[in-house]
């Protein structure tokens, strides 16, 4: 893995949006498409073909868990729901990427301004 201060840098905006999606706490598929789409005002919409590549990814990094759903296949036309939630190093990636945009936000230039 790599360095976690590298990994603010390693989350697209994409990435950023559904692990934040499931902050506090865990959705499936279409509840992260639906937060996303409804929190950005329709300007972000995510397909399923792209956010399930993309949870996969976060999975890899560590930044998501999964588990399946509990609901009998049956029950939902023979398909279960997978659940994602944020893990611990998730919840410090995102903090660190948001002291850095607070950072570079009030940044002063060292040689006293413009």
């Amino acid at each position: 893995m790599k360095n976690n201060q590298d990994s603010i840098f390693d989350l697209s905006p994409k990435e950023e949006a559904v692990v934040t999606s499931v902050f506090h706490r865990e959705r499936y598929g279409l509840e992260i498409i639906e937060a996303v789409k409804e929190a950005s005002g329709g300007k972000i919409k995510l397909g399923f073909g792209s956010l399930y590549p993309t949870l996969h990814k976060l999975e890899e990094k560590g930044y998501l868990e999964a588990r399946w759903g509990d609901d009998k296949p049956e029950e939902r036309g023979n398909a279960r729901r997978r659940y994602y939630r944020i893990t611990g190093l998730g919840v410090k990636v995102l903090a660190q990427k948001k002291r850095f945009l607070d950072d570079l936000a009030e940044w002063e230039p060292a040689w006293g301004g413009v």
